[in-house]
């Protein structure tokens, strides 16, 4: 049975450990430094720092189980402004990530569709995030729900530099 919630704070270590395996299934090839990942990790997915986040009012996490066990989580961060349209009320996507064997269940379609819908019930105008050049999959995912890609900005995984496009789309 697949459920998806809100997550809540003791949701952290789910999503601290789903963060780490998910990222490192979809960008783990690409970085260089594997000491570096390993900081990145420390840096965004260590227990705390995910439960200050959930703590927060600009940030919706949501928890994807499927029969009890954690598979996927999203990440909505609210009043993020748009690097390239700092004027406009906006929200960032920041995270969306769901396992490699449970893909298949489209899954992230259905975070996205629910994440889409919050930020419109938010009255956000437009909705950002970003995406690892390379990350063809993800970018395929991203432009099948409407986001153009509008421009690119630097992400930095310890001193490497992992170009990301901006990707847009207005609500």
């Amino acid at each position: 049975m697949l459920e998806i919630r809100r997550a809540i704070p003791s949701d952290a270590i789910h999503i601290a450990l789903l963060g780490r395996v998910t990222y490192t299934e979809s960008h783990g090839e690409y970085i260089e430094n594997k000491n570096d990942l390993l900081e990145f990790y420390k840096q965004y997915y260590s227990v705390s720092k995910i439960r200050e986040e959930l703590n927060d009012d600009d940030v919706i996490f949501w928890i994807v189980f499927s029969n009890e066990l954690p598979i996927g989580f999203a990440k909505l961060s609210l009043n993020i402004k748009h690097p390239l349209k700092p004027e406009i009320n906006t929200c960032k996507l920041q995270r969306l990530y769901v396992l490699n064997d449970f893909i298949g269940l489209k899954i992230g379609s259905k975070l996205q569709e629910i994440i889409l819908q919050k930020a419109m019930d938010l009255n956000f105008k437009d909705i950002w995030l970003t995406a690892y050049y390379k990350n063809k999959k993800g970018i395929h995912f991203y432009k099948k729900y409407g986001f153009k890609e509008i421009g690119n900005i630097d992400f930095f995984v310890g001193k490497s530099n992992y170009p990301n496009l901006i990707f847009a789309k207005n609500l």
